[in-house]
């Protein structure tokens, strides 16, 4: 029997009993686990690449990349081919953020976990809004922002080469409402480190309110960190839930393999 339980207040949901990943019940209560509660947990359950593929279209087409739909998340140079970019998720991000639509989800599993460090923390941007006082929801109301990768990269590396920054250019800068309105009447903040600034605002008082926001966004109330356990499946809602990863040696073995699964809903 599947039961469940909150992984925090605010996010996130637990699942045990789960025998067959690909069971209509289970994949429906995934649906609304993600759309309620932002990030979901089956502890031990050992997909293979296979597996994890077959349950990722059970949420939505799966993001393939040069054929390949199955990607190795690892800051090691031997085991990704992006270690040196994935760096920047050490900084809390919403995935997508230079696309008119963004990813609608991410899946997970653990194949090697780090000795010390290397978990995911996650941060709910619908709690976020729904908690701010009215005051400032009026001050967010109509506010614009731009976003970029360089932006978030500048984080790992503030003082880039010609060749780095051309190349982080290469995914172009996208501007967006700071108050999401989505289509099911909920809202939610778009924010992150590739938050670069706020359209028509001067930039030290732009910076400042941006910062201002993600602490607001990521305390502790709308939070749940994850400690890795090999065979961990954790999916999460990328448009409401921003993450990042905790730091780990870069010579860890530490190896999660993720699918995409892509979004349906267009930034507003």
């Amino acid at each position: 029997m599947i039961e469940s339980k909150a992984l925090s207040p605010s996010l996130g949901v637990e699942f045990t009993g789960v025998t067959d990943p690909l069971d209509d019940s289970f994949v429906q209560r995934c649906v609304e686990a993600l759309k309620w509660r932002g990030v979901l947990l089956v502890r031990g359950l050992h997909l293979d690449d296979k597996q994890q593929i077959a349950f990722s279209r059970r949420l939505g087409a799966v993001v393939s990349l040069r054929g390949r739909e199955i990607f190795p998340i690892s800051v090691n140079p031997a085991l990704s081919d992006s270690a040196k970019y994935i760096k920047g998720a050490f900084f809390w991000h919403l995935d997508g953020t230079s696309d008119d639509v963004p990813v609608k989800a991410t899946t997970l599993t653990a194949r090697h976990v780090a000795m010390t460090g290397g978990g995911t923390e996650f941060a709910s941007t619908y709690a976020a809004y729904e908690n701010l006082p009215e005051k400032e929801r009026e001050r967010y109301q109509n506010l614009r922002v731009v976003h970029s990768f360089e932006a978030a990269q500048r984080l790992v590396n503030p003082d880039p080469g010609e060749k780095e920054l051309a190349a982080w250019r290469t995914q172009p800068a996208h501007e967006m409402s700071l108050v999401w309105h989505r289509r099911d009447g909920r809202r939610s903040l778009v924010t992150g480190t590739t938050a670069d600034h706020v359209v028509g605002m001067g930039r030290d008082d732009s910076r400042a309110l941006l910062d201002e926001l993600l602490d607001w966004t990521t305390q502790e109330r709308f939070r749940y960190a994850h400690d890795w356990e090999v065979g961990d499946l954790v999916v999460w809602d990328n448009t409401g839930i921003l993450h990042r990863a905790l730091p780990y040696d870069e010579n860890s073995e530490r190896l999660l393999h993720r699918t995409t699964v892509v979004g349906d809903e267009a930034f507003a």
